[in-house]
């Protein structure tokens, strides 16, 4: 299940129409591996629960792409024994919604976005088995 996030400080830029988030295993042993896509989140968003449904979109009208693992929404942490690895939340305040198919993959998504971000933050976590 999704973990719960808020961002509240600071305040995204006034023109804010719409927020992505995307999270990413950076020590993944191919390479970056994408545990979640969700874009078109409103503007007035300042948090997500946890456990966001699995589903192409949200009562919110937020729509989530195709994760690495082939499926879509939050995937979890899989990483293999040893090391830790480091995950990282990306969340991109956008002057426009995306104009994006239902389950796009994150490359869909960020070439959708340059030209369009007004602000962006990170989170990292580390994750060991």
């Amino acid at each position: 299940m999704s973990p719960p996030l808020a961002w509240s400080e600071p305040q995204p830029p006034p023109q804010t129409q719409a927020f992505a988030l995307i999270l990413e295993d950076l020590d993944a042993p191919g390479g970056v591996f994408t545990h979640w896509v969700l874009f078109n989140l409103p503007a007035s968003t300042r948090q997500l629960g946890e456990s966001v449904p699995a589903q192409e979109r949200l009562e919110d009208g937020a729509l989530q792409g195709e994760n690495d693992f082939g499926g879509i929404g939050y995937g979890g942490p899989c990483s293999p024994h040893g090391p830790a690895h480091q995950y990282r939340f990306t969340l991109y305040a956008l002057n426009k919604p995306l104009d994006l198919k239902l389950g796009v993959a994150k490359k869909q998504v960020l070439d959708a976005i340059k030209g369009h971000i007004l602000a962006q933050g990170q989170l990292a976590a580390n994750y060991q088995r």
